[in-house]
């Protein structure tokens, strides 16, 4: 896979792993850095068109929806999906990695988690297991950690 997104300080960041890094940071240049990530693919063969920004991707949907109907094929002017949102890294780099990988991430769709909650250093001393676990408890958990704080001074 040569293209790859990263969360970095709350941004997609979307990196070209064939580029050298850097010889003094050590880092790739991010090639496009966005707050959320859209994916336009196919909803027959789970191929991706395009993904970057969502701005960028829907209206790049739009315009090939209507070229492509006014060249009389609805069909697969239909079944260009768009999705967009704060996706778990891993799962928009398998779409970009996997041939077919967004149809079947589309039917989870529903039950993936939020991909910008990642867990913080004091979650794991409290409980949190797995890659997010602090999704859904996390302003609970949150508030626990500040009472403890508080009862410690």
């Amino acid at each position: 896979m040569d293209l790859q997104y990263q969360l970095k300080a709350g941004s997609y960041c979307l990196y070209d792993m064939r580029e050298t890094p850097s010889a003094i940071t050590g880092e790739r240049r991010c090639r496009l850095r966005t707050e959320l990530v859209a994916i336009a693919f196919d909803l027959v063969t789970g191929q991706v068109h395009e993904h970057g920004s969502p701005t960028r991707i829907h209206a790049w949907a739009l315009c090939m929806r209507r070229r492509l109907r006014a060249a009389g094929d609805w069909d697969q002017a239909d079944s260009i999906v768009v999705v967009s949102g704060p996706l778990p890294v891993d799962e928009i780099n398998k779409c970009l990695g996997i041939r077919g990988y967004c149809r079947r991430m589309f039917q989870r769709l529903a039950s993936l988690p939020h991909g910008k909650l990642q867990p913080h250093a004091h979650a794991h001393a409290h409980g949190a297991h797995g890659a997010y676990g602090a999704y859904g408890a996390h302003a609970g958990r949150h508030q626990s950690h500040q009472g403890q704080q508080r009862r410690a001074a």
